[in-house]
């Protein structure tokens, strides 16, 4: 598959310019801060040293990693307690700097910018260790289609054509979502090869079949969520097995654009994760699924298993 004169072309070379925008203001800040640093009248010099059981001064101390990882994306990297990155640190020995925050879009996270910007700076910190990243991380896009909205993908169930309004469900995934991929995925590769000099493995994944039964973060409100049920409910939807049926449809199709881009020529470097399957929505899925979009802490080391596995996997 290639990209050749398509939308996804398009979203290709605007992802570069928007990487070579933000390395161009990236560029300016370092070189402002070289300034400082020069003129500074004190400056600190660090050199760390292990010492020897008598305490004497010994060898540079060695940090042991499995890797560093730099990642960006939504609240399956940045929620409280217990996410993918912070299980890949404690329980993996990966070292991850992060600029996920939880409720972004994908298409923020493309268009906007502010997480492009600060990927870019968690790369200059890990290039000041002496170190390459094993991998870079992306996670997004369940923002744009759960919440307020969500309704709208649907026809009423006691309309003759209940379900997926299959237009706007297109739309929405194979052309919004999907052109805000590539587009992160580009201005990703762009910042690492310009920084390192070469492109790096990027994971994606496209999450797990979810229980709509309208449990939100720590019970709801005032706090986040449901972010699934009110659609279902606006929408005629009671019967919680069709809803999580319709639900395992739509992850599917969701899966189904993630595991594309890899094939385009430009993003042979990115791993798909599929994560379908690895929590159960049957009788004990309150075990596994914290609230309708979010793991428990064992959900959460399930999926994240399947990451490690494919990390350990890269050269």
């Amino acid at each position: 598959m290639t990209a050749g004169n398509t939308p996804a072309a398009a979203a290709i070379e605007q992802g570069r310019k928007v990487a070579d925008e933000i390395l161009n203001a990236r560029t300016a800040a370092r070189q402002r801060r070289a300034r400082v640093l020069e003129t500074a009248p004190e400056t600190l010099r660090l050199q760390v040293q292990a010492l020897s059981p008598d305490g004497q001064a010994g060898a540079v101390a060695t940090l042991r990693t499995a890797g560093f990882l730099v990642a960006a994306g939504d609240s399956w990297f940045d929620y409280p307690f217990h996410d993918v990155l912070k299980i890949l640190d404690d329980d993996y020995g990966y070292d991850v700097e992060s600029v996920a925050h939880k409720g972004d879009p994908i298409e923020k996270m493309a268009y906007v910018g502010g997480q492009l910007d600060d990927f870019a700076r968690k790369l200059e910190k890990v290039l000041g260790h002496g170190a390459t990243p094993k991998a870079a991380l992306l996670s997004g896009g369940g923002n744009d289609v759960a919440g307020n909205e969500f309704g709208m993908l649907l026809n009423s169930a006691l309309s003759p054509i209940p379900g997926w309004d299959a237009q706007i469900l297109d739309g929405v995934i194979n052309d919004r979502i999907f052109t805000a991929y590539v587009q992160m995925l580009s201005s990703m590769t762009q910042i690492c090869v310009k920084k390192i000099g070469h492109t790096v493995p990027i994971l994606i994944h496209g999450y797990d079949y979810p229980v709509p039964d309208g449990r939100g973060f720590w019970g709801g409100w005032p706090f986040p969520g449901p972010w699934l049920e009110p659609g279902f409910r606006e929408k005629n939807f009671q019967d919680l097995h069709r809803r999580i049926d319709l639900m395992h449809d739509l992850i599917d199709r969701f899966n189904a654009i993630l595991s594309r881009l890899p094939s385009l020529p430009e993003f042979t470097h990115v791993h798909y994760v599929n994560l379908r399957g690895t929590l159960s929505t049957g009788a004990d899925y309150q075990t596994w699924w914290d609230n309708e979009l979010h793991p428990t802490k064992e959900g959460f080391q399930a999926v994240t298993k399947k990451f490690a596995d494919v990390l350990r996997a890269l050269p």
